[in-house]
């Protein structure tokens, strides 16, 4: 769990990302990015952040990404048998993962896509 100041997995080349931490400004939250490309999340803590999401791992998984057709993502089964599976490859693949993902002291973290998504973490 994030303790401390709000976390953001940011991607300073997605448009969303910016927005995102442009919003988090303009609320005055304080907050601590993680560039997740340059410091990807471990297995461990991506399951954390699904159990926070309430989330599977394809609800995360940029399944349009080219890489994601290379591999035959798309196709995988979305089973619990397949968990950890999804898991390990976004782990090795982070620029897989849905962004940005903002994450609460509190516990809560949302896919902060729009705006209507950040909201509600107010």
């Amino acid at each position: 769990m994030t303790t401390g100041p709000t976390e953001i997995w940011h991607n300073p080349r997605c448009s969303k990302s910016r927005a995102a931490l442009d919003r988090l400004d303009t609320a005055g939250t304080a907050y601590t990015v993680r560039r997740y490309l340059d410091d990807p999340p471990t297995a461990d803590e991506l399951r954390a952040l699904l159990d926070r999401l309430g989330a599977q791992p394809w609800d995360i998984t940029r399944t349009g990404e080219q890489l994601a057709q290379d591999l035959g993502i798309p196709d995988w089964p979305r089973t619990e048998a397949e968990r950890d599976r999804w898991i390990e490859v976004l782990a090795a693949n982070p620029r897989l993962i849905q962004r940005p993902i903002v994450l609460t002291p509190d516990g809560r973290a949302v896919v902060a896509r729009d705006e209507e998504a950040l909201k509600t973490l107010d």
